[in-house]
């Protein structure tokens, strides 16, 4: 159930932080899309290893700082596991 109340706070930050035009919101508001469509469901786990997965495919600098300050964000949201 734990995982459930991440996803939901994750899902919830996009929402109201969507409006705008907040570059780092877009970039996980597309990736929270993209994998609720491949799994159903979406996890702060899930929206994180993508993150890092574009940062370590991208060479363009001003990308790789985009997805570092969304990462920022969605660590940022994600509670410790105490």
């Amino acid at each position: 159930m734990q995982q459930q109340s991440k996803d939901s706070s994750l899902l919830a930050y996009v929402q109201h932080a969507g409006g705008n035009n907040d570059p780092e919101v877009e970039v996980i508001g597309a990736i929270v899309k993209q994998v609720l469509a491949a799994q159903g469901y979406v996890s702060n786990k899930a929206v994180i290893l993508s993150l890092i997965a574009r940062l370590e495919t991208t060479t363009d600098a001003a990308l790789q700082e985009l997805y570092r300050r969304a990462l920022e964000r969605v660590v940022g949201l994600t509670p410790d596991d105490a």
